[in-house]
């Protein structure tokens, strides 16, 4: 885990803690991927580290960018990550947010890789198969990848099932190479 992660795990418990006693998980993780958003952009992350800039300018320019996007608990949060020198944090104070927030929600993050597109239908199936397999509510992701050939690959967690052509040839040459 990067130095990052564990810097910003306290600041992404506390905003969980907030969001989950005013029971509005998604208007936070709104105002946290705007952030991370803008605190990832190269102009402002130059302004954050030029020592030239003051912390009271880089506090009034993100909440000048954010005045929209912020209520007052979003506002102070950058208050406080520019005071601690923590606005760098911002994208892995999202990330973990969002785990936190899909764990208290009972939702897991599956991708969805197969040879060929699928459509809404067929995605629409395959997650509600993994919900009812899992209990849990599933996020979908389709991708394609034309290197397996056929079949597909799922992955939830840390549940895997390979249904791919490619992984069965090489079932297929272990098999005969033994």
């Amino acid at each position: 885990m990067s130095e990052q992660s564990s810097l910003a795990r306290p600041y992404a418990k506390a905003v969980f803690e907030l969001a989950r006693e005013a029971g509005d998980y998604a208007k936070w993780s709104e105002q946290l991927a705007f952030l991370a958003v803008v605190s990832g952009d190269e102009n402002i992350l130059n302004a954050i580290q030029n020592p030239a800039i003051s912390k009271q300018q880089i506090t009034d320019l993100l909440l000048d960018i954010g005045k929209d996007q912020l209520d007052d608990q979003g506002q102070n949060l950058v208050k406080l990550l520019v005071r601690n020198d923590r606005v760098v944090a911002l994208g892995d104070i999202s990330e973990q947010f969002v785990i936190m927030r899909d764990e208290a929600e009972q939702v897991i993050e599956a991708q969805l890789i197969t040879a060929a597109a699928v459509d809404e239908a067929q995605k629409d199936k395959i997650q509600k198969a993994l919900s009812k397999r899992l209990g849990k509510t599933i996020k979908l992701e389709a991708s394609v990848d034309e290197s397996l050939i056929g079949g597909a690959v799922v992955r939830a967690g840390d549940w895997v099932v390979d249904g791919s052509v490619k992984a069965q040839l090489q079932e297929l040459v272990g098999a005969i190479g033994s």
